[in-house]
């Protein structure tokens, strides 16, 4: 991992952890679960939980907010997070971000909005979409900033498909996953993930609300997101999450080896089905 990460890549790291808790709630029921998963709207407040006396950032204070909602044709997602980094050197930025994305249900298209201000002035914005042909590969067409495409190599899947897999092989009792996904954070393409899948445990989710939608028992999830490069050896972060059967993530914890912050549920809510 890195010890020093500058402001816009740990940014853009941040994004794309943010961007796969909320995937990990967006898909459809996994074959063998036994419960289906919940369309529904959350809040996650985030906060610095440990960092080692070399780390960069003194202090992270933040809050995520999501909907995830099934369009009949596809899901759709609404992201947004805030969050305020404080450097050793006394230095505060501010991010705001937006994900706005579409994918269809059969995990073949993908469409994406992405907006990053830093200290309220716009960073970058990403916008595109994105086509699959079964598992031999497929194409990115950005838009936004420029026009630009990229390849995905056979193998590659977007988020919601990811998580359905990931949930699915939970759901087998198989310990490991590992794949690439393109969610439109960034530029180079798909990101190489690797999962270890814990045994489901006893737990409880914080927050209030949606009493419906909360289970006392949860996997817990170690994620590692490698860079594009495939002579990468080392991830760029880690995550672990506590995942319930339905969907609904419980907590999160982002290691980014010099520093941690610490991602947890505050207010829960379900969505209705729609009339398709």
């Amino acid at each position: 991992m890195q010890s020093i990460l500058p402001p816009a890549r740990l940014t853009s790291l941040v994004l794309a952890t943010l961007f796969g808790l909320t995937a990990a709630t967006a898909c459809a029921p996994p074959a063998g679960a036994e419960s289906e998963v919940a369309p529904h709207t959350a809040t996650y407040s985030m906060k610095l939980s440990n960092a080692r006396a070399r780390s960069p950032v003194a202090d992270v204070q933040g809050r995520m907010s999501f909907a995830w909602k099934d369009a009949c044709d596809g899901w759709t997602i609404e992201q947004r997070f805030e969050v305020r980094f404080t450097y050793q050197e006394g230095e505060e930025v501010s991010f705001d971000n937006s994900y706005v994305t579409w994918e269809a249900k059969d995990g073949e298209s993908y469409r994406f909005n992405v907006r990053k201000l830093v200290n309220g002035q716009v960073e970058e914005e990403l916008r595109g979409e994105a086509s699959l042909s079964g598992g031999s590969g497929g194409t990115v067409t950005f838009n936004r900033p420029e026009q630009k495409e990229v390849e995905l190599r056979p193998g590659a899947m977007f988020p919601t498909a990811h998580t359905l897999r990931l949930l699915e092989v939970a759901a087998s009792g198989e310990p490991f996953f590992a794949a690439t996904v393109f969610d439109g954070s960034e530029q180079e393409g798909a990101t190489p993930v690797s999962a270890v899948i814990a045994n489901a445990r006893k737990s409880s989710a914080g927050g209030k609300g949606g009493d419906e939608l909360r289970s006392d028992e949860a996997w817990p999830v170690h994620l590692a997101f490698f860079p594009s490069d495939p002579q990468a050896a080392l991830p760029d972060y880690e995550t672990s999450m506590l995942v319930q059967r339905n969907g609904v993530v419980q907590s999160m914890v982002i290691d980014y080896g010099d520093f941690q912050v610490d991602v947890t549920l505050d207010e829960l809510q379900s969505v209705p089905a729609p009339r398709c």
